[in-house]
């Protein structure tokens, strides 16, 4: 029926083709005019009667103004539908409109040599596609319609478009939620053209003229296929459905594309969801302490804050919080992050190939962003544990269009405390809590706001008379535009200030108060443009700025023999600008190119020393000092920053990616502890501290097994550093208005393969990871007293060769599972007493080269029991047990080791841990 009613048209196009050609010319004005009140205008004008679908008419909005003399009928159509997906053709004085199909007088020459092989008569059918079943009446609006809605059109057949491959974009979204859908897999069947929508759901296809099949996949979400009759560029947008078992397994997934397919490498994504199933500490879920059990990614030791993410020290990470710096990312001496897991929605680590919009951190960057509110009903999720209850809440302002999501989190116990071997601290106290607030409109279909604030607290007690107190404190702001379906832009906003207290009370007149902070404010401007299908291009602008108050120190008794000190405070402009393009050579090679240049001065009012030349850095080389003005430039640094990354298919499912990094850092955490302690300080680049630079390649190769069922990477990386931070023996760093006389900076290099076994699907998954690395340090320098270890290179105190983790679940159903955490690394490097010496009348310790040792190696295990309540739709709350066993097999791994000098002059060794026996717990978490 539908091939008699083409050759029907076709017959009648022919047989009125005279009609069609006709030079009929007449004069029409518009002015405001709808579509169809423009139509209705030339048939009141002309002898001609138009036939159409009238849902295909109103959905064309814009007004149509003008005048138009002395033309044709064709002219005029042309011109008034030029911006529709509407085409026509003219019988006698009847005009008929079609949706997106032409109706050929005959078919193109080559026009059944595109058609796939052996399906020429498919091909024939839809060359008109949409078939239209047309009666003829008298009036605009007297007719009947019947269509074919299986097959989405994309744009409108152009019989003189001489193209063959054409842009469709759209976006993803949740049908329930109509929120935007990230990292969705969206692949062309039996071609081999395939994307993924970034964080804003967006998305973009080349696809070729014709019939194009298209599956949207993803592992949390149901399956969506499509038919696509593509004829020109064009939009189209897709709506995904929620599996119902969405939460039944562990899913860690590397940016929600298949790994083979970026190119990026070095990254790691988390699905938070997943992260319920891995027992940790007391039963808490925590984002950080999950991202340490992957490849290239560890910690000094066990409850130490900071991480080191290939070979760098803990500094060098660049944290976010919805793009605001946390710096400071962990509670309670280290035990537990300040990042809620039930306010969060992804984390995105990169530890290479990072993206040309951040910098101001050689090492990595932990882009972690939370969830928006629910738009849709109120709703929470929240957990009650063994030492602390954590709720989250969210509500609608304007239902689907604004939404504000609250969550908090705090302590209510400190026997963890008790718990420990340590005596001093088995009389401590400790306590924190965080709580965030984010606010969400969708303004329209082009503007979106969203706002976060978020404060966390801590304080602690090691003794009987200090009080430890420390905070962060964060706010952003960011606007989203769309000003077309190929260029977006994001305006944003952020504050961060991280401070310490601590709090001295003694019997003696020598009480204190002390205190230090940092604070920074910044602005940023990103924009990304479709340039065409193999170009897309992300560019923009920042700049910090940053306030730092070094320490104060203030004596509480007006009697105390205590000097009251104020270090001069640190201001400093760090600015960049910077430009990204990701260019899709060919479906096999694709290239990331982006270099940022960042340009930093560092600012006054400060008076900063000046040293003799050719001597070291010391209170007695000091010749002078210069002083500058409340913002006048002190000192500049600046340079690009180049990243490239690329990836090669070498089958579908196998690829090879390259990366080079080069990065710069102005900002330098000062810290004579071994890990990242909460009283360490920040300290600016400025004339007498240099900023530090690293350069890093990585290559790597990435396999997919039963459809991606099995994921399996072995990356490979090498990176130079140069005036790292490092300190002379003894270095006083808090309160030194000269503290750079105590600084030493040096060369470091980095070198390492990891490797990553994933299963992401069925009753047993999780992750294998094991990474061999090296991270050394040279400190050499003419001068003996800033030379260590003879200026040879030296492991880095947190250099640790192989280490080994394994996270595995087992679902025994879909309410019942184990899973465990098994965790080895080789002990950190220390340095340690091997003599004595006798020298005048006095016996001294003569102590090895610096971290010439290794305390013993970590070995852990974790186990946990996960119950879930039933899995019925319509109930009041779903539940979820958690039963963890931490530290399973005892193990008293040792956090530091220490040596005392006893009375007969012997040197003795002493372990400390921090956990040597097994830890219980139980937690129950809720979501309704």
């Amino acid at each position: 029926m539908k091939k008699f009613i083409l050759a029907l048209l076709i017959l009648l196009s022919n047989q009125f083709l005279s009609a069609q050609n006709s030079n009929e010319k007449f004069s029409i004005t518009f002015k405001d005019n709808t579509l169809t009140s423009a139509l209705k205008a030339i048939e009141t004008s002309t002898s001609y009667k138009f036939y159409f679908d009238p849902t295909w008419v109103e959905s064309n909005k814009d007004l149509i103004s003008g005048t138009y003399t002395d033309v044709t009928l064709d002219d005029l159509l042309n011109k008034v539908l030029s911006k529709t997906d509407l085409n026509y053709i003219i019988l006698k004085k009847k005009v008929v409109l079609t949706l997106n199909s032409t109706i050929h007088d005959d078919l193109p020459a080559n026009f059944f040599s595109d058609a796939p092989a052996g399906n020429q008569n498919n091909a024939v059918n839809n060359s008109t596609d949409n078939p239209v079943f047309y009666q003829q009446y008298d009036s605009l609006n007297s007719y009947s319609v019947t269509k074919k809605a299986s097959v989405v059109f994309i744009g409108k057949e152009n019989k003189d478009l001489t193209r063959k491959n054409f842009t469709v974009s759209g976006f993803i979204k949740n049908e329930e939620t109509n929120k935007p859908e990230a990292n969705i897999y969206i692949k062309v069947r039996n071609k081999n053209i395939s994307t993924s929508s970034d964080p804003d759901g967006h998305y973009t296809l080349e696809l070729p003229r014709g019939i194009n099949v298209i599956e949207i996949k993803s592992l949390s979400h149901k399956e969506v296929v499509k038919t696509l009759m593509v004829y020109d560029d064009g939009n189209f947008d897709v709506n995904v459905n929620d599996k119902s078992n969405q939460l039944d397994e562990v899913v860690i997934n590397k940016k929600g594309k298949r790994q083979t397919e970026t190119a990026v490498s070095g990254l790691v994504s988390i699905d938070i969801e997943g992260i319920k199933n891995v027992p940790l500490i007391l039963g808490e879920r925590d984002i950080l302490k999950v991202a340490t059990t992957f490849p290239g990614i560890k910690t000094t030791g066990e409850g130490s804050s900071g991480f080191n993410v290939r070979g760098g020290k803990d500094d060098q990470n660049l944290i976010l919080l919805d793009n605001a710096v946390l710096y400071n990312p962990q509670h309670f001496l280290g035990f537990f992050s300040a990042i809620n897991p039930y306010t969060a929605k992804k984390a995105d680590i990169y530890k290479g190939s990072i993206p040309a919009d951040f910098g101001g951190r050689l090492s990595s960057v932990f882009d972690i962003t939370t969830k928006n509110g629910n738009a849709e009903k109120f709703s929470g999720e929240g957990a009650i544990g063994p030492i602390t209850s954590n709720l989250t809440l969210s509500m609608p302002i304007e239902k689907n269009k604004s939404s504000i999501m609250v969550g908090g989190r705090a302590t209510y116990s400190d026997w963890i405390l008790k718990s420990l071997d340590d005596e001093n601290l088995k009389n401590s106290q400790a306590g924190f809590y965080d709580g965030i607030i984010k606010y969400n409109n969708t303004i329209n279909s082009n503007n979106t706001i969203e706002a976060t604030a978020y404060y966390s607290h801590d304080n602690f007690s090691l003794s009987s008379d200090s009080i430890y107190k420390y905070s962060n404190r964060l706010a952003s702001l960011k606007w989203d535009h769309n000003f077309n379906k190929k260029s977006k832009a994001a305006l944003l906003f952020t504050n961060s200030e991280y401070k310490f207290n601590i709090d001295y009370n003694s019997d003696d007149v020598n009480s204190f108060d002390f205190g230090y902070k940092v604070d920074e404010s910044q602005i940023q401007l990103k924009m990304n443009y479709i340039l065409n299908p193999k170009h897309t291009l992300s560019y923009g602008i920042s700049s910090k700025l940053y306030n730092i108050s070094p320490g104060y120190q203030h004596p509480k008794n007006p009697e105390a023999t205590l000097v009251s000190t104020d270090i001069e405070k640190e201001r400093a402009l760090e600015s960049a600008i910077y430009l990204a393009d990701s260019y899709k050579l060919s479906d096999k090679l694709l290239l990331d190119f982006g270099v940022r240049y960042s340009y930093y001065m560092s600012l006054g009012e400060a008076n900063i020393n000046t040293y003799q030349p050719g001597l070291p850095l010391s209170e007695e080389t000091v010749t002078g000092t210069t002083h500058y003005k409340k913002n006048e430039v002190i000192q500049t640094y600046g340079g690009f920053e180049p990243r490239i990354a690329a990836r090669y298919f070498i089958t579908e499912d196998f690829s090879v990616k390259a990366g080079y990094d080069m990065t710069r850092q102005y900002i330098h955490l000062l810290s004579s502890n071994v890990t990242q302690s909460p009283t360490d300080t920040w300290k600016l680049s400025d004339t007498n501290v240099a900023p530090q630079s690293a350069q890093q390649i990585s290559l790597g190769l990435f396999k997919n097994l039963k459809d991606g069922e099995y994921e399996i990477s072995l990356e490979g990386y090498y990176k130079k550093s140069k005036n790292i931070l490092d300190y002379k023996v003894g270095a006083q760093l808090n309160l030194n208005p000269n503290v750079e006389t105590e600084l030493l900076q040096g060369e470091g290099k980095a070198y390492g393969i990891e490797f990553l076994l994933k299963k992401t699907e069925g009753r047993l998954n999780g992750w294998l990871g094991y990474t061999y690395s090296r991270s050394l340090i040279k400190l050499n320098s003419a001068f003996s007293s800033e030379t260590v270890n003879n200026g040879d290179y030296f492991p880095a105190n947190f250099d640790k060769p192989h280490d080994f983790s394994a996270i595995l679940n087992y679902k025994f159903t879909q309410r019942y599972s184990l899973s465990t955490n098994f965790l080895y690394q080789t002990g950190r490097p220390i340095t340690y007493p091997i003599g004595t010496y006798h020298y005048g009348d006095a016996d001294y310790t003569l102590y090895s080269d610096r971290n010439a040792y290794r305390i013993p190696d970590y070995i852990r295990l974790d186990i946990g029991i996960n119950i879930e309540g039933n899995h019925k739709i319509k109930k009041l709350a779903h539940s979820f047990w958690n039963i963890s066993v931490y530290n399973v097999l005892g193990r008293n791994n040792p956090y530091s080791i220490y040596f005392v000098t006893d009375k007969s002059g012997s040197v003795k060794g002493y372990k400390t841990s921090i956990f040597s026996i097994p830890v219980p717990s139980i937690t129950y978490n809720f979501k309704f």
